[in-house]
């Protein structure tokens, strides 16, 4: 991976301003990325920043579960998720899922404004060869017979 590029963008709703305050600081540096966003904080970070960005469902209806997905298929580079802890969600089982896949595929994870800072002004950024686990042994593994 020459650069990170396919970055996903999730915020729960307490944190979406955030997310997007966070956005517009580093616009400039997320112009060169593809965007990709769950349903409502996508529609928030275009209409607020101009930013093109592919929306997936709302979170809560799948989001999380397609940008799950999309870490699994390679396609995406870096998490960005703000999600709010002080917050019960209906849809924990899915957040811990996407949180479990980006760790599972050693994906880079931000998980507040901090985290993301460090990430986007990192030299690393532009340069990174990220080590992507090979799981063929997983994969051809054998099932005891019932």
């Amino acid at each position: 991976m020459a650069a990170i590029k396919r970055v996903a963008l999730v915020a729960h709703d307490n944190k979406k301003p955030v997310l997007i305050d966070w956005i517009m600081k580093n616009k400039v540096r997320l112009e060169s990325c593809e965007l990709v966003t769950t349903g409502t904080t996508g529609l928030l970070i275009h209409e607020s920043s101009g930013l093109p960005v592919t929306r997936v469902h709302s979170g809560p209806l799948g989001g999380d579960q397609q940008i799950g997905a999309r870490i699994a298929e390679q396609t995406i580079d870096l998490l960005i998720f703000f999600w709010d802890p002080l917050e019960p969600m209906s849809h924990d089982p899915d957040i811990k899922a996407l949180l479990r896949i980006a760790t599972l595929w050693n994906i880079p994870i931000a998980c507040n404004q901090s985290s993301a800072d460090f990430i986007i002004s990192s030299p690393l950024m532009e340069d990174y060869d990220r080590v992507v686990p090979d799981f063929s042994t997983y994969e051809q593994r054998k099932l005891p017979k019932k």
